[in-house]
């Protein structure tokens, strides 16, 4: 016969034994002698739709502050590239304009000093301080693109507006010199100044 603290020591031990298995998320034999295990609640892998939907409406609002950040930065980056090309373009002309001034290209009286196209700066112009030599003075490796420009089929010359030495800033014109160049987009950059005034 099983006396009622006998019993007590029983369900105790079980009770330390189910512990045990808990802490391990293992079926005791208790839960297993009682009916309680199954294999929904076994083990809890896996997320509730709830915790699903949450974490998929986290993400979309992180995408949706992050999308404008990445196209600021790309539009910040195409109007630095543009600066550099500008300066680059520009410091080529008006060193043309000083290498003229200077004595050493050859410059016919009706002429302005300035370059007759951006294709000069790159093919150079005789150095009549060596006529000797076959020398040629560079200013440029290369034409700049205008990174603002959409059309692919142009040559980086033409991707260029072009002022003469004749027109006036505010209407710029081409004619039988360059000036100056400027941007043919129409956009207008971040800090609110139209990109063909830059």
């Amino acid at each position: 016969m099983i006396k009622e603290s006998d019993y007590d020591c029983c369900s105790f031990a079980a009770e330390v034994d189910q512990a045990l298995y808990d802490r391990h998320s293992l079926p005791s034999p208790l839960h297993i002698k009682r009916g309680e295990a199954s294999v929904g609640t076994r083990y809890q892998n896996g997320f509730t739709l709830v915790e699903v939907i949450v974490t998929v409406a986290i993400v979309g609002l992180l995408s949706m502050l992050t999308l404008p950040l990445a196209e600021m930065s790309y539009q910040h980056s195409k109007e630095q590239d543009l600066r550099l090309a500008l300066r680059e373009i520009r410091e080529a002309v008006d060193s043309y304009k000083q290498a003229v001034d200077d004595g050493r290209i050859k410059l016919s009286a009706e002429k302005s000093g300035y370059p007759q196209s951006l294709q000069v700066l790159v093919d150079g112009a005789p150095d009549v301080k060596n006529p000797t030599s076959n020398n040629k003075i560079y200013f440029l490796r290369r034409i700049p693109r205008d990174p603002m420009a959409t059309d692919p089929n142009k040559s980086n010359e033409e991707t260029w507006g072009k002022r003469s030495y004749q027109s006036s800033a505010d209407d710029p014109q081409e004619g039988d010199d360059i000036f100056d160049v400027y941007s043919l987009s129409a956009g207008t950059g971040l800090n609110g100044i139209l990109y063909k005034d830059w």
